[in-house]
């Protein structure tokens, strides 16, 4: 039986925004079918950049991206694997613009190209995993910034993403919606990259920890370097 490749397979990532210093020199990360991974580091080291790389946001200065096995360089490479991702972002305002909730989470699978009755179960399907039942014609920029943070992560997983990806996922979020996540993280099981500062969440979910320490990355094992 052929081995699974990883879900992301960076190599010797390097990345320098115009005029300005190198901020990543060199990035090794590897995340499997299996893994639970969070990715610590100062404010400004270069945690978000790394995930815009992974998703093909933005382009490395050297080095190469292998995402589900399959090499990465251009828009055409990365356009069918980022639903497979799971990305969530850091600002939820990022995320979503449609005028309802529904209408949000519907977007990708209508996108994929599933039917209208089709992205209407997915949809109330996910808005009950999130505990949002009856949010599907809220209007989104209503919402409160925790309620938007589930609802950006209810159009990933509308997607039927093969892992997660979570820039700062507890940011803004009180302290049911809080638990709300975390219990959903568990439920899914699903493997996911977590950027975070929030340590206490991060120790509840199992994750191994890496740190992004002077453009590169080192492995912490269970014991993460706080801030």
């Amino acid at each position: 039986m052929a081995e699974t490749p990883p879900l992301i397979d960076l190599k010797n990532i390097e990345f320098s925004y115009p005029k300005g210093e190198n901020v990543l020199k060199g990035v090794n990360l590897l995340v499997s079918i299996d893994d639970k991974v969070a990715l610590t580091g100062f404010n400004g080291s270069g945690k978000t950049t790394i995930l815009n790389i992974i998703m093909g946001l933005i382009k490395p200065t050297g080095g190469t991206v292998t995402l589900l096995g399959k090499k990465c360089q251009s828009e055409k490479d990365f356009a069918p694997i980022r639903p497979l991702l799971g990305y969530v972002f850091q600002d939820a305002n990022d995320q979503l613009f449609c005028p309802t909730v529904g209408d949000d989470i519907a977007f990708g699978p209508l996108n994929m190209g599933s039917s209208y009755k089709e992205a209407e179960e997915i949809t109330i399907d996910v808005l009950e995993r999130l505990g949002l039942t009856g949010f599907g014609q809220r209007v989104t920029h209503d919402l409160s910034g925790g309620e938007k943070k589930l609802v950006a992560l209810g159009t990933a997983l509308a997607l039927k993403p093969k892992m997660l990806i979570l820039d700062e996922p507890t940011t803004f979020l009180d302290r049911p919606s809080r638990e709300r996540l975390l219990e959903l993280m568990g439920t899914l099981s699903l493997p996911f990259l977590i950027v975070s500062h929030d340590f206490d969440f991060l120790q509840k979910t199992g994750c191994r920890y890496l740190e992004l320490d002077d453009g590169v990355i080192v492995d912490r094992g269970n014991k993460p370097v706080t801030y």
